[in-house]
Protein backbone atom coordinates (compact mmCIF):
# COMPACT_ATOMS: atom_id res chain seq x y z
CA UNK A 1 0.00 0.00 0.00
CA UNK A 2 1.49 3.45 -1.01
CA UNK A 3 1.76 6.28 1.86
CA UNK A 4 -1.14 8.78 1.15
CA UNK A 5 1.15 11.76 1.99
CA UNK A 6 4.90 12.02 1.39
CA UNK A 7 6.89 12.32 4.58
CA UNK A 8 8.95 15.59 5.75
CA UNK A 9 11.37 14.51 8.37
CA UNK A 10 13.30 16.79 10.60
CA UNK A 11 16.07 17.05 12.70
CA UNK A 12 17.45 19.64 14.64
CA UNK A 13 20.60 19.60 16.52
CA UNK A 14 22.74 21.89 18.97
CA UNK A 15 26.45 21.17 20.18
CA UNK A 16 28.02 22.65 23.14
CA UNK A 17 31.82 22.40 24.47
CA UNK A 18 32.17 21.75 28.17
CA UNK A 19 35.59 20.26 29.61
CA UNK A 20 34.14 16.71 29.58
CA UNK A 21 33.82 17.14 25.58
CA UNK A 22 31.11 17.57 23.11
CA UNK A 23 27.37 17.60 23.75
CA UNK A 24 24.42 17.78 21.95
CA UNK A 25 20.81 18.64 22.50
CA UNK A 26 17.75 18.94 20.11
CA UNK A 27 15.98 16.48 18.21
CA UNK A 28 13.24 15.20 15.14
CA UNK A 29 10.47 13.59 14.20
CA UNK A 30 9.75 10.65 11.95
CA UNK A 31 11.29 9.15 9.92
CA UNK A 32 14.10 10.03 11.79
CA UNK A 33 15.65 8.74 15.27
CA UNK A 34 18.63 9.38 16.81
CA UNK A 35 20.71 7.04 18.15
CA UNK A 36 23.15 6.66 21.20
CA UNK A 37 25.82 9.18 20.72
CA UNK A 38 29.53 8.12 21.41
CA UNK A 39 31.99 10.18 23.27
CA UNK A 40 35.01 10.15 20.48
CA UNK A 41 38.88 11.10 20.96
CA UNK A 42 39.60 14.46 21.24
CA UNK A 43 35.90 14.79 23.31
CA UNK A 44 34.10 14.92 19.66
CA UNK A 45 30.67 14.04 19.99
CA UNK A 46 29.71 11.39 17.26
CA UNK A 47 25.91 10.82 16.20
CA UNK A 48 24.34 8.34 14.13
CA UNK A 49 21.29 9.18 12.49
CA UNK A 50 18.75 6.53 11.36
CA UNK A 51 15.94 6.96 8.97
CA UNK A 52 13.28 4.48 9.77
CA UNK A 53 11.46 4.84 6.56
CA UNK A 54 13.32 2.20 4.65
CA UNK A 55 13.92 4.98 2.18
CA UNK A 56 12.53 7.87 0.49
CA UNK A 57 9.99 7.85 -2.06
CA UNK A 58 8.95 10.54 -4.55
CA UNK A 59 7.64 13.85 -2.82
CA UNK A 60 9.27 12.62 0.90
CA UNK A 61 11.20 15.36 2.29
CA UNK A 62 14.51 15.31 5.08
CA UNK A 63 15.65 18.73 6.61
CA UNK A 64 18.39 18.80 9.24
CA UNK A 65 20.26 21.66 11.00
CA UNK A 66 22.80 21.54 12.51
CA UNK A 67 24.71 24.24 15.07
CA UNK A 68 27.98 24.16 16.30
CA UNK A 69 28.95 26.49 19.41
CA UNK A 70 32.30 27.65 20.21
CA UNK A 71 35.16 24.58 19.83
CA UNK A 72 32.57 22.21 19.93
CA UNK A 73 33.46 18.96 17.95
CA UNK A 74 30.71 16.42 16.22
CA UNK A 75 30.72 13.60 13.62
CA UNK A 76 27.29 13.44 11.64
CA UNK A 77 26.85 10.17 10.31
CA UNK A 78 23.75 7.81 8.91
CA UNK A 79 23.22 4.09 10.05
CA UNK A 80 22.64 2.55 6.42
CA UNK A 81 22.85 3.44 3.29
CA UNK A 82 19.66 5.63 2.39
CA UNK A 83 17.74 4.29 -1.03
CA UNK A 84 15.88 6.33 -3.05
CA UNK A 85 13.32 4.29 -4.93
CA UNK A 86 12.01 5.40 -8.63
CA UNK A 87 9.48 7.73 -9.19
CA UNK A 88 9.16 8.49 -12.93
CA UNK A 89 6.05 6.51 -14.29
CA UNK A 90 5.08 4.87 -11.42
CA UNK A 91 2.12 7.21 -10.12
CA UNK A 92 -1.09 7.92 -11.94
CA UNK A 93 -1.20 10.85 -10.32
CA UNK A 94 2.40 12.17 -11.19
CA UNK A 95 3.69 9.98 -14.30
CA UNK A 96 6.65 12.44 -14.66
CA UNK A 97 8.03 11.56 -10.96
CA UNK A 98 8.39 13.87 -7.53
CA UNK A 99 11.55 14.78 -6.63
CA UNK A 100 12.83 13.10 -3.27
CA UNK A 101 14.55 16.45 -1.59
CA UNK A 102 17.29 16.45 1.64
CA UNK A 103 18.02 19.76 2.99
CA UNK A 104 21.25 20.56 5.20
CA UNK A 105 22.38 23.56 6.75
CA UNK A 106 25.15 23.68 8.91
CA UNK A 107 25.88 26.86 11.15
CA UNK A 108 29.89 26.44 12.56
CA UNK A 109 31.18 28.97 15.55
CA UNK A 110 34.84 29.91 15.98
CA UNK A 111 37.11 26.94 16.86
CA UNK A 112 34.36 24.23 16.10
CA UNK A 113 34.84 21.11 13.82
CA UNK A 114 31.96 19.65 11.93
CA UNK A 115 32.10 16.14 9.84
CA UNK A 116 29.52 15.94 8.03
CA UNK A 117 30.01 11.89 6.88
CA UNK A 118 26.43 9.64 5.66
CA UNK A 119 26.80 6.36 4.64
CA UNK A 120 26.33 5.50 0.21
CA UNK A 121 23.39 7.41 -1.41
CA UNK A 122 21.39 4.41 -3.73
CA UNK A 123 19.38 5.62 -6.08
CA UNK A 124 17.32 2.78 -7.96
CA UNK A 125 16.12 2.65 -11.39
CA UNK A 126 14.00 6.08 -12.26
CA UNK A 127 14.34 7.41 -8.99
CA UNK A 128 14.89 12.10 -8.75
CA UNK A 129 16.28 13.19 -5.76
CA UNK A 130 17.89 16.42 -4.99
CA UNK A 131 20.19 17.78 -1.77
CA UNK A 132 21.55 21.14 -0.83
CA UNK A 133 24.29 21.08 1.98
CA UNK A 134 24.88 24.96 2.82
CA UNK A 135 27.80 25.60 5.50
CA UNK A 136 28.72 28.86 7.41
CA UNK A 137 31.38 29.03 8.97
CA UNK A 138 34.31 31.06 10.54
CA UNK A 139 38.14 31.04 9.28
CA UNK A 140 39.10 29.48 12.05
CA UNK A 141 36.29 26.35 11.85
CA UNK A 142 36.93 23.18 10.52
CA UNK A 143 34.11 21.31 7.92
CA UNK A 144 34.50 18.10 6.37
CA UNK A 145 32.08 16.12 4.20
CA UNK A 146 32.46 13.19 2.66
CA UNK A 147 29.42 11.66 -0.02
CA UNK A 148 28.93 8.64 -2.63
CA UNK A 149 26.13 7.97 -4.32
CA UNK A 150 25.43 4.45 -6.75
CA UNK A 151 23.01 5.46 -9.51
CA UNK A 152 21.41 2.23 -10.21
CA UNK A 153 21.33 -0.84 -8.43
CA UNK A 154 24.59 -2.14 -10.68
CA UNK A 155 25.05 -5.79 -8.85
CA UNK A 156 21.53 -6.46 -10.06
CA UNK A 157 22.14 -5.03 -13.72
CA UNK A 158 19.93 -1.88 -13.22
CA UNK A 159 21.07 1.31 -14.43
CA UNK A 160 19.64 4.87 -13.13
CA UNK A 161 17.72 5.17 -16.44
CA UNK A 162 15.53 8.07 -16.95
CA UNK A 163 16.13 9.15 -13.48
CA UNK A 164 18.07 12.20 -11.89
CA UNK A 165 20.35 13.44 -8.85
CA UNK A 166 21.13 16.67 -8.03
CA UNK A 167 23.42 18.62 -5.78
CA UNK A 168 24.00 22.17 -4.15
CA UNK A 169 26.82 21.97 -1.89
CA UNK A 170 27.85 25.94 -0.72
CA UNK A 171 30.45 26.76 1.64
CA UNK A 172 30.99 30.22 2.95
CA UNK A 173 33.12 32.14 5.13
CA UNK A 174 32.08 34.80 7.69
CA UNK A 175 35.14 36.60 9.35
CA UNK A 176 36.31 40.33 9.85
CA UNK A 177 36.14 41.43 6.52
CA UNK A 178 33.76 40.85 4.19
CA UNK A 179 31.55 37.32 3.88
CA UNK A 180 33.25 35.48 0.90
CA UNK A 181 32.73 32.08 -0.59
CA UNK A 182 34.86 29.09 -0.16
CA UNK A 183 32.94 27.00 -2.48
CA UNK A 184 29.80 27.14 -4.67
CA UNK A 185 29.28 23.54 -6.34
CA UNK A 186 26.10 22.78 -8.19
CA UNK A 187 26.17 19.06 -10.20
CA UNK A 188 23.31 17.60 -11.75
CA UNK A 189 24.19 14.13 -12.98
CA UNK A 190 21.47 12.28 -15.23
CA UNK A 191 20.47 11.76 -19.15
CA UNK A 192 23.77 12.08 -21.21
CA UNK A 193 26.01 12.83 -18.20
CA UNK A 194 25.76 9.46 -17.23
CA UNK A 195 27.10 7.87 -20.24
CA UNK A 196 29.28 10.49 -22.32
CA UNK A 197 33.33 11.34 -21.70
CA UNK A 198 32.58 14.45 -19.99
CA UNK A 199 30.24 12.96 -17.47
CA UNK A 200 30.96 9.65 -15.92
CA UNK A 201 31.17 7.61 -19.13
CA UNK A 202 28.85 4.98 -18.06
CA UNK A 203 30.69 4.97 -14.21
CA UNK A 204 27.87 3.97 -11.46
CA UNK A 205 29.51 5.42 -8.67
CA UNK A 206 30.18 9.22 -8.10
CA UNK A 207 31.72 10.68 -5.16
CA UNK A 208 32.74 13.88 -3.31
CA UNK A 209 35.03 15.38 -0.13
CA UNK A 210 35.18 18.49 0.89
CA UNK A 211 37.16 20.34 3.76
CA UNK A 212 37.15 23.31 4.72
CA UNK A 213 40.25 24.22 6.41
CA UNK A 214 40.58 26.16 10.15
CA UNK A 215 43.98 27.49 8.99
CA UNK A 216 45.52 28.83 6.17
CA UNK A 217 48.14 26.36 4.78
CA UNK A 218 51.63 26.95 3.41
CA UNK A 219 52.16 26.13 -0.48
CA UNK A 220 54.68 23.57 0.93
CA UNK A 221 52.29 21.91 3.49
CA UNK A 222 49.82 21.84 0.59
CA UNK A 223 51.85 20.24 -2.10
CA UNK A 224 53.19 17.45 0.44
CA UNK A 225 49.53 16.66 1.36
CA UNK A 226 48.36 16.59 -2.34
CA UNK A 227 51.37 14.26 -2.84
CA UNK A 228 50.25 11.95 0.04
CA UNK A 229 46.47 11.66 -1.26
CA UNK A 230 47.43 10.86 -4.39
CA UNK A 231 49.85 8.06 -3.18
CA UNK A 232 46.86 6.51 -1.12
CA UNK A 233 45.04 5.66 -4.60
CA UNK A 234 47.36 2.95 -5.08
CA UNK A 235 45.76 -0.37 -5.36
CA UNK A 236 42.16 1.42 -5.52
CA UNK A 237 39.89 1.58 -9.01
CA UNK A 238 38.48 4.44 -10.54
CA UNK A 239 39.08 8.06 -11.34
CA UNK A 240 40.13 10.30 -8.27
CA UNK A 241 40.97 13.92 -8.99
CA UNK A 242 42.19 16.51 -6.17
CA UNK A 243 42.19 19.67 -6.30
CA UNK A 244 43.04 23.23 -3.84
CA UNK A 245 40.23 25.74 -2.19
CA UNK A 246 41.55 28.99 -0.98
CA UNK A 247 41.70 27.01 2.49
CA UNK A 248 41.13 23.74 2.26
CA UNK A 249 40.36 20.54 -0.78
CA UNK A 250 37.91 19.13 -2.91
CA UNK A 251 37.96 15.36 -4.09
CA UNK A 252 36.19 13.83 -6.66
CA UNK A 253 35.48 9.92 -7.67
CA UNK A 254 34.11 8.61 -10.42
CA UNK A 255 34.20 4.66 -10.97
CA UNK A 256 32.86 1.05 -10.35
CA UNK A 257 33.27 0.86 -5.96
CA UNK A 258 31.97 2.42 -3.69
CA UNK A 259 33.87 0.63 -1.54
CA UNK A 260 37.13 2.06 -3.12
CA UNK A 261 35.77 5.96 -3.03
CA UNK A 262 34.99 4.96 0.91
CA UNK A 263 38.29 4.16 1.15
CA UNK A 264 40.55 6.72 -0.76
CA UNK A 265 38.08 9.42 1.32
CA UNK A 266 38.43 7.78 4.89
CA UNK A 267 42.11 8.16 4.43
CA UNK A 268 42.27 11.96 3.37
CA UNK A 269 39.58 11.94 6.78
CA UNK A 270 42.75 10.66 8.54
CA UNK A 271 45.03 13.26 6.83
CA UNK A 272 42.82 16.46 7.60
CA UNK A 273 42.76 15.26 11.49
CA UNK A 274 46.69 14.64 11.50
CA UNK A 275 47.39 18.62 10.06
CA UNK A 276 45.67 19.57 13.13
CA UNK A 277 47.57 17.28 15.21
CA UNK A 278 44.19 15.38 16.24
CA UNK A 279 43.88 11.64 17.01
CA UNK A 280 43.11 9.18 14.16
CA UNK A 281 39.79 8.71 13.20
CA UNK A 282 37.80 5.24 13.87
CA UNK A 283 35.56 4.07 11.84
CA UNK A 284 31.90 4.41 13.36
CA UNK A 285 31.02 1.37 15.11
CA UNK A 286 27.69 1.67 12.90
CA UNK A 287 29.34 1.49 9.43
CA UNK A 288 28.91 -2.22 8.18
CA UNK A 289 33.02 -2.93 6.84
CA UNK A 290 34.26 -5.85 6.79
CA UNK A 291 38.10 -4.16 5.44
CA UNK A 292 39.68 -1.15 7.36
CA UNK A 293 39.61 1.41 4.79
CA UNK A 294 42.76 3.30 7.04
CA UNK A 295 45.15 0.05 6.90
CA UNK A 296 46.82 1.18 3.93
CA UNK A 297 47.38 4.96 4.46
CA UNK A 298 50.94 6.24 3.50
CA UNK A 299 50.55 9.37 5.92
CA UNK A 300 52.33 9.16 9.25
CA UNK A 301 50.30 10.86 11.34
CA UNK A 302 52.63 11.80 14.67
CA UNK A 303 50.43 14.43 16.20
CA UNK A 304 52.37 17.07 14.91
CA UNK A 305 50.70 19.59 12.74
CA UNK A 306 52.41 20.55 9.46
CA UNK A 307 53.25 24.19 9.30
CA UNK A 308 50.44 26.36 8.37
CA UNK A 309 51.18 30.29 7.15
CA UNK A 310 49.48 33.65 7.68
CA UNK A 311 50.49 34.77 4.57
Amino acid sequence: MQRPEPWHGRCQLQFQSSPAGTHHQGGCSAPFKLLRADRGDDGRCELPLLHTAGGLVGGDRLSIDLDLGVASRSLITSVAAQKVYGSLGRSRLHPEGRWSQQTVQCTLEDDSDLEWLPQELVLYADALYEQQLTVTLPENASFLSAEIVRLGRTAAGETLNQGCWRSALSVQRIGRAEPRWELVDRLSLGGDSLAGSHGLAGAPVFGSLVWAAPMPLSSDAIRRLQETIRADRDGLEGTMRLSSLDQGLVARYSGPSSRDARFWFSRIWSHTRALRGLSSPRIPRVWPLQEQPLARQTFTTNRQALPATTN
